[in-house]
């Protein structure tokens, strides 16, 4: 009996300083901020929510260095995470609902703004939609004369290519969108976004396509595992539009 009463204490210890150690990391995440939560502190809190009786700090730990980076552990399949040990489907609900809430919101945002300003917003409102995905997807972003988003549709799926890709059907949906400009958008399943020959020449030809229609292609973002690629940023645009003109000429 006293044995019994002993372990029953140690399990009351082991409880009460895992909750003071769960309203410590809550407080300090109110008073100082999500910023200074590292990837690991919001898995970590995150977990909080659905497993009140486990460590939840180890298993962050152990959920990092398996997928490497927090939107990894996201984007994975709920099959996948159950083979976590404590990792049933109720604590993985709250991954899975957070990954859904910040694809809507980054959706959202996009849409109320007048622009996507630049290449690093078109990555951070398409990544969590195209950055795992096993087949290569081209999506076309549409922006009328005063630069306002008009929306975005995926027109390509499989090997991209400059046969597999049709101008025609880019362009009669621009048209149809009254849009006077496109950025285009793709992935990479190997994970870097670095453009390849067929890449380059894919863009050229639908620049050309867009100068004669007097549709503009703003740019051409590829969207890698852990970044991305903006053809406008670094100058590829510009030296294919040159390249253009010397041809015509």
């Amino acid at each position: 009996m006293p044995e019994k009463k002993y372990s029953q204490k140690i399990l009351i210890e082991a409880y009460e300083k895992a909750k003071g150690h769960r309203a410590r990391v809550k407080e300090r995440f109110l008073k100082e901020g999500p910023k200074s939560f590292t990837d690991e502190d919001l898995l970590e809190l995150l977990l909080m929510f659905s497993l009140p009786y486990r460590d939840t700090r180890k298993l962050a730990r152990t959920l990092l260095e398996h997928y490497k980076t927090l939107d990894q552990v996201l984007d994975a399949p709920l099959e996948e995470l159950k083979k976590f040990k404590g990792l049933k489907e109720r604590a993985i609900l709250p991954l899975k609902v957070i990954h859904e809430v910040a694809r809507r919101y980054l959706q959202s945002r996009a849409t109320k703004s007048e622009y996507l300003r630049s290449p690093q917003e078109v990555y951070e409102y398409l990544k969590y939609e195209m950055q795992n995905l096993d087949r290569e997807v081209l999506k076309v972003l549409f922006l009328d004369a005063k630069s306002k988003f008009l929306g975005g549709e995926t027109l390509f799926e499989g090997t991209l290519h400059e046969s597999a890709v049709y101008p025609r059907e880019i362009f009669k949906k621009a048209l149809e969108k009254k849009a006077l400009s496109i950025v285009l958008v793709h992935n990479h399943p190997s994970g870097d976004p670095t453009p390849s020959k067929e890449d380059l020449m894919l863009t050229k030809r639908l620049v050309l396509a867009g100068d004669l229609l007097q549709i503009k292609v703003l740019d051409h973002v590829i969207v890698g595992k852990n970044g991305y690629y903006s053809m406008a940023e670094k100058g590829d645009i510009d030296r294919l539009k040159a390249e253009i003109r010397r041809e015509i000429l």
